[in-house]
């Protein structure tokens, strides 16, 4: 085993040690100073490192070091270390810094790449590298002014150039013949083309900028005559720069590689999932392989914790709906329903409701089809209609498991609403989620499922309607005029608007020339009450419902978007699109 410096004891020798003997034998503290430490602990507790950290003794790098050496990771000295172009080059500029490592040795034979940290905390960068670059991968520490000079060196005048690698594809002769093979590609071939430097080197790409950009989506498409990627930000696609179509394959099967699915496996739909931790965040990456007429498309979707507010006071909740919301969600039975389309939310609302009622005192599952978010204190399952595990059939258990609130993805059938009724009913609280224009037709879409008007007022508290609309750019913004054209699209007139101020974006680097950065909800909050219960029962049109509910206090979506728009949150234009002008006189 090689000494971690001259004269210095071997890795093998502090391995597994306890840290004040670590650092005794590595000279960098007295038997006094440890003995000193282990007294403060033994009377308040707390690691020895860090006591002997604010004792002076040590400092942060020695401290990282010894730890290091404790759990058997060497040190390496990069100023004693050529770096040659092939080494670096197994890395991109964009990996190396977004992971804060350098690679010291590389392996072609073994594909094993060895790679520098400053701590040994960055244990993670390894597992991500592995599932990135398919390599095996050793972890040494080096002192972090080091790291971040050779990051500088070797990586910081470099900004890995989108175009500049797909050209680099469209002349890999490798790569070219796979060109027009289609299903008669073998295994052996698939799996080369997707170990591919170049390729591994483009996906990685991608993912890591589309998380940058803070999209929600990534798309890989093929089609007749070319193959598109498209990110999906802030609600909107947006299309990249398209590599060659003959790489389709190879992009499919490096994303199958890294989420575990099979890559012999061409002709049906797959599902997986590949975990990674970005700057330091985790990021979900849900993947889905789709068989088209042209090849796989694959799609995942980026769950960025980093990304979500999952904080009832951070979701765009006006300060009286908030209260309003908490008061639903506080009752002791009944249910509560979050209704939009898809990707308007829902389901961010529905997780900041569980996180503010979580609590050691409380029973929480949820039936999630996927689970988007792992929340600690929740019970949560995966549904699978595949092994037979479905809402209905997980319902039927939860009973039994002794919940006090339950969540359940959707009701999608009577059956479910109707378990989710009787929950309700035995004195649990229920909250799911339905696709519905707004909130007083979620009470039709109750009653085609099947369900009877008296089950419907007996259980049901409250509705909530919501969508996202995209915030004006705060780097670009700017205060501006609409036309008479523009206020008609929310059936306004300037007279309506008078003293009134709007913005918009301009456009900048920032928003990337949209003139919108991020996305916020607006909310329609109907709870039940004695006469809307009975105009229920009385099966009276969601018109009158809805009317009815705007008498007791009811901001319906149109309303809650005009009030975005006097904040200078929004726009007319994202408002008149994201919501529905109903006649309540019809």
């Amino acid at each position: 085993m090689a000494t971690t410096r001259t004269g210095a004891p071997t890795i093998r020798e502090l391995k597994g040690r306890p840290l004040g003997r670590v650092l005794v034998k590595m000279g960098k503290a007295k038997r006094e100073q440890v003995h000193e430490a282990l007294d403060i602990q033994h009377r308040r507790g707390g690691p020895l490192g860090q006591i002997l950290l604010d004792l002076g003794h040590i400092d942060e790098h020695t401290r990282s070091l010894a730890l290091a050496y404790q759990a058997g990771i060497e040190y390496v000295d990069l100023d004693r270390v050529d770096l040659t172009e092939e080494v670096l080059e197994q890395i991109p500029a964009n990996m190396a810094n977004s992971y804060k490592v350098v690679p010291v040795e590389y392996d072609d034979s073994r594909k094993h790449l060895t790679v520098a940290v400053s701590s040994p905390d960055n244990f993670r960068a390894a597992d991500d590298l592995r599932t990135l670059m398919g390599y095996s991968v050793t972890v040494k520490v080096t002192d972090p002014k080091q790291l971040d000079e050779a990051l500088a060196t070797h990586y910081g005048a470099q900004e890995d150039s989108l175009g500049e690698l797909i050209n680099e594809i469209a002349g890999d002769e490798r790569l070219a013949m796979l060109e027009g093979r289609g299903e008669s590609i073998d295994l052996d071939t698939v799996r080369e083309a997707s170990e591919a430097n170049p390729v591994k080197r483009l996906v990685n790409m991608v993912l890591l900028e589309a998380i940058r950009n803070r999209a929600s989506d990534i798309h890989f498409e093929p089609f007749e005559d070319e193959f598109k990627m498209r990110y999906r930000i802030d609600g909107l696609l947006y299309e990249m720069l398209p590599p060659p179509k003959s790489i389709s394959v190879a992009i499919a099967s490096r994303v199958k590689v890294m989420a575990n699915l099979d890559i012999a496996n061409r002709r049906t739909p797959q599902d997986g999932r590949i975990p990674l931790v970005v700057n330091g965040n985790p990021v979900d990456l849900r993947v889905s392989v789709l068989p088209t007429m042209f090849g796989e498309s694959v799609v995942m979707r980026v769950l960025d914790r980093s990304n979500v507010e999952l904080d009832l006071d951070k979701i765009g909740l006006r300060d009286d709906d908030a209260e309003t919301f908490r008061q639903l969600i506080h009752r002791p039975n009944g249910i509560c329903i979050v209704t939009g389309p898809t990707g308007s939310g829902k389901t961010t609302t529905l997780y900041s409701a569980l996180r503010e009622l979580n609590d050691p005192a409380v029973k929480i599952l949820t039936a999630e089809n996927p689970v988007e978010y792992d929340i600690d204190g929740l019970v949560q399952v995966q549904i699978n209609d595949d092994i037979g595990l479905t809402f209905e059939r997980c319902l039927r258990h939860f009973l039994r498991q002794d919940p006090d609130i339950i969540l359940v993805g959707e009701v999608r059938d009577l059956s479910t609403a109707e378990i989710s009724v009787h929950a309700s009913l035995t004195g649990h609280l229920v909250f799911t989620t339905l696709h519905t224009n707004d909130a007083p037709s979620s009470i039709a879409r109750l009653l085609d499922l099947g369900m009877e008007p008296y089950l419907v007022t007996a259980t049901l508290e409250g509705i909530v309607a919501q969508r996202l609309v995209r915030k004006v750019c705060a780097k670009c913004k700017e205060e501006y005029t609409p036309t008479e054209e523009q206020l008609f699209e929310l059936n306004l007139t300037p007279s309506d608007v008078e003293g009134r101020s709007f913005y918009r974006g301009r456009g900048c680097d920032n928003c990337r020339g949209t003139g919108y950065a991020g996305r916020t909800a607006i909310f329609e909050i109907m709870l039940l009450d004695d006469e809307l219960r009975t105009l229920i029962m009385d099966r009276r049109s969601t018109n009158v419902l809805r009317e009815a509910a705007r008498k007791r206090g009811m901001r319906t979506l149109r309303e809650s978007g005009l009030l975005a728009i006097y904040d200078g949150l929004t726009t007319i234009e994202e408002v008149a699109s994201q919501t529905i002008y109903e006649d309540v006189n019809a």
